[in-house]
């Protein structure tokens, strides 16, 4: 999967912010804990969601369940100006009903819609583990043709790469599609 540069940044943000949550001094486990506490401090998070998304959208940790992965996939290409508001993105995210509550308030603030969908671009990014960035280098080197797909030891081509490179380019052109039909340009693969 791609990233833009403003989700590479962020995603090692957000991670770290959930591993510094997640456990105490003594190593017990107090992320839902710490989650719950936070939770009940979203009038003072608000302020900080434009500066900083990766420590306020922790508070929807576990709370999105996503229907079109192809979506999410073409979000996180875009950079932060760049980003569909949250109600195009009804039918590719739903929200647990406990986040619901939460998105009622986040959304009143006047940076709401575009927090909301950082904030779950972040958590599709967390809980897909396969998500990583891809360097311009890397890139150039898979669209050459010299290194279209990886060799195991025995020296042959790994057809499950392949297949991994093939389903990841088919979402990615749902995603680009979806985005069109929601009224923004298609970004040119370079």
């Amino acid at each position: 999967m791609k990233l833009s540069p403003y989700f590479i940044q962020l995603r090692s943000a957000y991670e770290a912010e959930l591993d510094d949550l997640t456990s105490d001094s003594e190593g017990h486990d107090v992320l839902s804990k710490r989650l719950a506490e936070k939770r009940k401090e979203l009038k003072f998070l608000i302020q900080m969601m434009e500066l900083s998304p990766e420590m306020v959208a922790v508070i929807f940790h576990r709370g999105f369940s996503f229907k079109l992965p192809a979506v999410m996939d073409h979000l996180l290409l875009s950079e932060s100006d760049e980003l569909p508001e949250w109600d195009s993105l009804a039918d590719a995210v739903q929200l647990a009903p406990w986040a619901q509550t939460l998105a009622q308030e986040i959304l009143k603030a006047p940076m709401g819609a575009w927090f909301l969908t950082v904030a779950a671009a972040l958590e599709y990014m967390y809980a897909k583990p396969g998500a990583r960035p891809v360097t311009a280098a890397a890139h150039d080197e898979d669209t050459d043709g010299e290194n279209d797909g990886e060799e195991d030891s025995d020296g042959e081509r790994n057809e499950q790469d392949d297949e991994d490179e093939e389903e990841a380019r088919v979402r990615e052109e749902a995603g680009a599609d979806w985005m069109v039909e929601q009224g923004f340009d298609r970004k040119d693969r370079s």
